[in-house]
This record gives structure tokens, sequence and C-alpha cells, in this order.
């Protein structure tokens, strides 16, 4: 092989590579814009926003071909795509655990998401406390010349639930040695507080609701107030 044949391969590897990122990367963002979308209308709209916040992460290069290595999977571009789902990330954080529901449901009724997996810890926890609604979903992406179906992994979960995985992860970090039992039982024990606490939260929630909607119906024909536009959505429009 030439110096030139090789050098040739080495460009196209490259570009390929370059594609194969910027493929995720654009998923990602195509993904968040519909999030905060969502967001603005619940805002603007309803009188309650069901997501508190999100996140997104892309992994990086070294991440992925770490995880191929760990997984036995081929270093080939055709079976990276197949095998990572988890390349492109958004962790979505709410109030209640049925909000985590609703927005997942949200999701998937948009005409160009695909659901590929679902795995609900919420339901079935996983062995050691951890709770979460995992999805993996595939979109669009139109490049200059071709149009690439991109997965996107999405992570929906209660404030406790993220506050309990956050600490759980800080505490193990770095750490490569047998967690000791009693450690393990403690934070077991500390998640089904936590998903306690959601399921006293959410009561809560729904008895102020029903109480809110119990004085608006006296007060409806009482205080006519009038129709203002939220003052936000006034400056934007005035722009």
């Amino acid at each position: 092989m030439s110096v030139g044949t090789r050098m040739d391969q080495i460009k196209d590897m490259k570009v390929e590579l370059i594609r194969f990122m910027m493929s995720y990367k654009f998923a990602l963002e195509e993904m968040m814009t519909k999030i905060n979308i969502l967001k603005q209308e619940f805002h603007y709209i309803h009188d309650y926003n069901p997501i508190e916040h999100v996140s997104s992460r892309l992994k990086s290069p070294e991440s992925i071909l770490n995880k191929v290595n760990r997984k036995g999977y081929d270093f080939s571009i055709g079976s990276i795509k197949k095998n990572v789902r988890d390349i492109a990330g958004i962790r979505i954080v709410c109030s209640y655990i049925s909000d985590i529901y609703k927005i997942s449901e949200m999701l998937q009724q948009q005409k160009d998401v695909t659901l590929i997996e679902c795995k609900d810890y919420i339901k079935n926890p996983k062995p050691n406390g951890y709770q979460s609604l995992h999805l993996i979903l595939q979109i669009p992406i139109f490049m200059s010349d071709r149009e690439d179906h991109v997965f996107v992994e999405i992570q929906i979960r209660t404030i406790a639930m993220d506050f309990w995985a956050s600490l759980e992860h800080k505490i193990y970090y770095k750490y490569n040695k047998e967690i000791p039992q009693h450690m393990k039982d403690e934070l077991k024990e500390a998640a089904v507080t936590a998903s306690q606490l959601d399921k006293k939260m959410e009561s809560l929630q729904t008895e102020m609701n029903k109480l809110k909607e119990s004085a608006k119906a006296e007060n409806l024909y009482r205080n006519e107030e009038p129709f203002r536009l939220p003052a936000e959505l006034l400056s934007f429009v005035k722009q």
C-alpha cells in the first residue's frame, strides 16, 4: 500500500469519525429542543410545570472506546452505532412520580421519535435501590448528504431519586474494592425512604390540587380577572 493511499484512508476515517460524533451532537440538540419546547409550553400555558431541570451529556471518544472494550463489542463504527446506545444522554428531573410517565408519554407521541427500549426502574428498582425511568429513543438527523437515525438515552427521575443517585455515585466514586454490606444496606434503606417521600409529597400535591379546584369553582363568578399575557412573553413578542 502506497503512502498516498494510506493517507487517503486515514483522511476518510477521520471524516467518518467526525460525522459519527456530530450526528450524536445534533441528536442531543434536537431532543433538547423538543424538551425545551415542552418546558416553555408548560410555563406559559399551564398552571404547573412538571420539569424541574434538564441536563445533557455527550460521551467522549475515550469513554465510548472503554465501553466497547468492556462489553467486548467490535471496534467499528457500525458496531458502535448498533450496540452503544447511550452516547447521547439527557436527564430530566421532575417533581413527582406521575410527572415522569407524563413526560415519557409526551416524548414518545412525537411523530419523529421512535421508542427502542424502556427500562422502568421505578416499578422494578435495581437491587441497590436505584430508581429511574430509562428510555432509548431514536430520532432522524438530516445531514447534507444523508439521513441518520440516532439513539438518545433519556433518564427521567424525581428530585428525590436524583438526590439519592447523585450522592450514591459520590460515595462510591473511585473506590474499586468490595463495598461493606452494612453500607449497601443503609444506602438501599435510604432509597426506600426517598421513594416513600416521593409518594407522600405526591399525595399532598393531589390533595392540594383538589382544594384549589374547589376554591376556583367557588370564585368562578365572583372575581373576574382581566386577561393578561405573561410579561416575559410580551417582551419576547415586542422584539
